[in-house]
């Protein structure tokens, strides 16, 4: 038996290879999401340990990964209160920002958009690798005003070297300043991954961000010969004034490695759900493959069963080939894997992300993960028809024709509808349940669902099939009708194959509803709630000079600047996004519906929340709710609810005293200008652009610009998931091709039979394109379906979170159902040419 199979499964190499190239890219998948984020994991934790010293000493909040901009500051004499301190062997005070970007001899920032613009001056430090913080490559540190290092990746992509002139642009006043570039630095961890480093001279950056004081934002302590981090921490905490914190620089590690860690956990878990998708579209490829190579062996598997061969063996035999099929998967999809992670990188170097430098590993995790996988996606799969393999009777050797059983219709219609109802019931609950917990519930009930539709597709395809054989018979006559017919032969061999396209159009459909949704919603939101003139906003999407608004201000024809500064905090263990606002100015430029209270009773010490937030966290007018920021907790008190979508990134409203009382510096992070009454709007306008002229990051919108700025966000997203779902409906077609190559070889006596009864064989190549349409078309009318009931459902629960309008995009759903006939046309190419090729008396004697 063991001979016979190995036979088997090298007589087969190319039916199998098809099977096999499934489980290739659904493993790439998996493996690719774990070498990427192992590679980012590993440059992070590079820049962590390389660039944080035995001991670090700040505000507490102000020195973590995370950590936003902070306003406090440690005096001079901090710093020779530390040096008098036997344990220290070196301390290296610095003032730390992370909002000053170069602008490049394009006259376009680098960096921006995720990774920040760093910005100290050089301390002479060593890390806790032992190793220097900063190195210098070329050319001297800055020691006098207007005098800069970069750091070797920035220059390079800025374009400059060493005695050029730099412009910065800095959250400082002025917002924009020319430097000379004297030097250029390594970073002790090799690379900052996309973040840009600016290196200024201690007095200078003094004298430009901190009003001229003798201040610092931190302060590292390499410790003595002999004395342990814990000991100098120790030492070091005596003497800090309160509020002012020493952290050993191993926990300080752990501490920013765990944070890094909760990201790319998400984003590891966001490319395994894609990957999980093209592993459920491979499933229904291999099981159609399996279930046609065995029913194509059914007199040979009788004939062993005859000869003595119990069902276990045949069974087994069958799964021995799986096992192969999914070996050789495995191993490749690891290599393609490794491939894809590198796309990965290149993708992510589109938004900000410069991992050029990292290593990407191939750590034992992945490799046992990719085979544990591909291994038992492909047992699980070829189980089915294994099981059926070993149900033919030995007496079935002497019958002409032979025919593997067949369960009835009726079980998968009942099995079928359970599942949908199951996966209905999950949905609704999901829906109601917060958290990853509603997030599941949602998934396994689509999945539930779906599953449930391809049981049914059988029954549901009859009468599209039978609508395609009315439309073949006018067209094509007799080979349409031939075309339709072999279609409804087996339809479960057909349902099977639609089903596997079914699931990945059901997911890009859902997307384009959603998607389309939201950008409807942005567009409805900024219409309805804004109404000033004019938005002025960072292209690097961080924050800016409040000068800026100063100066803006001052125009002619200006009413009201109603700045908008965002911070992220905690609210009782939950992230809050929080946008601090003059309730007065911001009443001027934006109709926020308010649903209880009123936004002129936003002050001090208030908060107005999103009626929407309130209602899940079970707020109410009145209370006082803590709100956590980087440097303290505020107890803020709830004075309003506003309701529905406005045109702020925030579902918390305070002050501008909030946040500097929780430590963060005042930038802005976007700003609304209303002009007055009578003002040329153009006048207004081209006054500003003066003002920012020297400042490439910020730019000046009107409201339909403002909107087309987010729709442009949106659709990058989609693109990117599109991206993803590709190789989802790449898998599928690939289906399309095995199963209408594996029918082709099935029906090698029937295609001779036509040939000789005077069929053509450009009909014949006709008639296999026409299967081949009707297969892919049931599955993208099957999908679309599924992802319009899905995207509807999906809107209607999400409405109150901002997505309120609901729009579909019928033409692009109907180009979805088009492209899936032409790819089902393409992916009959081989298989028709390859029945057009049989020599007719060859076929007609085949077996």
């Amino acid at each position: 038996m063991l001979k016979m199979t190995w036979r088997n499964l090298f007589a087969r190499k190319v039916r199998l290879a098809l099977s096999a190239f499934a489980i290739v890219l659904g493993v790439a998948f998996v493996a690719g999401s774990f070498i990427f984020t192992d590679a980012m994991g590993d440059a992070f934790d590079g820049i962590i340990e390389g660039s944080t010293a035995d001991v670090e000493i700040a505000y507490q909040g102000a020195n973590d990964f995370d950590s936003q901009q902070d306003l406090r500051v440690i005096p001079a004499s901090v710093v020779d209160r530390l040096r008098a301190l036997p344990e220290a062997g070196s301390v290296h005070p610095s003032g730390q920002l992370t909002s000053v970007f170069v602008i490049g001899r394009s006259g376009k920032v680098v960096g921006g958009n995720g990774p920040p613009g760093l910005a100290f001056n050089y301390t002479g430090a060593r890390s806790v690798t032992g190793k220097p913080i900063i190195t210098l490559s070329t050319g001297e540190l800055p020691d006098a005003p207007y005098e800069i290092a970069l750091d070797v990746d920035t220059a390079e992509r800025a374009g400059y070297a060493v005695g050029d002139t730099v412009k910065l642009v800095s959250p400082g006043d002025p917002p924009a300043f020319e430097t000379e570039l004297v030097g250029i630095v390594d970073f002790g961890a090799g690379s900052l991954q996309g973040a840009t480093l600016t290196l200024f001279d201690r007095e200078f950056m003094q004298q430009q961000f901190y009003g001229g004081r003798d201040v610092y934002s931190t302060i590292s302590l390499n410790s003595a010969p002999g004395v342990s981090q814990a000991r100098l921490r120790d030492a070091a905490q005596r003497v800090l004034p309160p509020g002012v914190e020493a952290r050993t620089g191993d926990a300080i590690v752990q501490r920013n490695k765990a944070s890094l860690d909760e990201v790319l956990g998400f984003l590891n878990t966001f490319l395994l759900v894609f990957a999980a998708v093209s592993l459920v579209v491979g499933t229904f490829l291999i099981i159609n493959t399996f279930s046609i190579l065995v029913a194509q062996r059914s007199r040979e598997l009788a004939l062993l069963r005859a000869l003595g061969a119990s069902r276990r063996q045949v069974n087994v035999s069958v799964l021995i080939e799986a096992a192969f099929v999914g070996l050789i998967g495995s191993t490749l999809g690891l290599g393609v894997g490794y491939l894809l992670a590198r796309g990965l990188q290149v993708l992510f170097g589109v938004f900000g992300f410069d991992l050029s430098r990292a290593s990407f590993p191939v750590n034992l995790r992945t490799i046992a993960a990719s085979y544990a996988v591909g291994l038992l996606v492909t047992m699980i799969a070829a189980y089915l028809p294994a099981r059926r393999a070993a149900r033919v009777p030995p007496v079935a050797a002497l019958r002409d024709d032979v025919a593997l059983p067949e369960s009835s219709l009726r079980r998968r219609v009942v099995v079928g509808f359970v599942l949908i109802a199951v996966g209905i019931v999950s949905m609704v609950l999901g829906f109601r349940a917060d958290g990853d917990l509603g997030l599941t519930l949602i998934g396994l009930g689509m999945l539930a669902i779906l599953v449930g539709v391809s049981l049914l597709s059988p029954w549901v395809g009859r009468p599209l099939t039978a609508l395609f054989s009315l439309g073949y018979r006018r067209t094509f006559g007799t080979v349409g009708v031939l075309a339709a017919q072999n279609s409804l032969r087996n339809p479960r061999r057909t349902a099977a194959t639609a089903s596997a396209l079914m699931i990945g159009l059901t997911l890009v459909a859902l997307m384009s509803i959603l998607g389309q949704s939201a950008t409807a919603s942005t567009d409805a939101a900024v219409g309805r709630t804004l109404t000033s003139q004019f938005v002025v906003s960072n292209v690097a999407q961080t924050p800016f000079s409040t000068d800026i608004a100063k100066r803006i201000r001052q125009v002619p024809g200006v009413r009201s600047v109603a700045a908008v500064r965002t911070a992220s905090a905690t609210i009782r263990g939950d992230r809050a996004f929080v946008g601090a606002v003059d309730p007065r100015d911001l009443g001027l430029a934006l109709a926020v519906p308010m649903q209880e209270g009123t936004l002129l009773a936003l002050g001090p010490g208030t908060v107005a929340i999103s009626a929407q937030t309130a209602q899940q966290r079970g707020f109410r007018v009145g209370d006082t709710i803590p709100l956590k920021l980087q440097g303290s907790t505020v107890l803020v008190k709830v004075v309003a609810l506003f309701g529905g979508a406005v045109a702020l990134p925030a579902n918390y409203l305070v002050t501008p005293d909030t946040l500097v009382k929780g430590g963060l510096a005042p930038l802005d992070s976007i700003l609304f200008v209303t002009k007055q009454p009578g003002a040329q709007a153009d006048a207004v306008r081209s006054a500003m652009n003066r003002i920012i002229a020297d400042l490439p990051t910020v730019t000046v919108q009107d409201p339909g610009q403002f909107a087309e700025q987010q729709r442009e966000q949106i659709n990058l997203f989609l693109y990117f998931i599109y991206a993803l779902l590709g190789l989802a409906v790449v898998i599928a077609v690939l289906g399309i091709v095995n199963t209408l190559a594996l029918s082709v070889i099935e029906r090698t006596r029937e295609v001779g039979l036509l040939r000789a009864v005077g069929l053509s064989r450009r009909q014949l190549r006709l008639m296999v394109r026409l299967e081949a349409v009707i297969v892919a078309v049931l599955g993208a009318v099957l999908g679309v379906a599924m992802g319009l009931v899905f995207g509807v459902a999906l809107q209607r629960a999400i409405a109150d979170e901002g997505i309120d309008v609901l729009a579909i995009p019928w033409l692009q759903l109907a180009l979805f159902v088009a492209l899936a006939a032409v790819a089902g046309v393409l992916a009959a190419v081989l298989p028709a040419r390859r029945a057009a090729r049989l020599d007719v008396l060859t076929a007609i004697g085949a077996e």
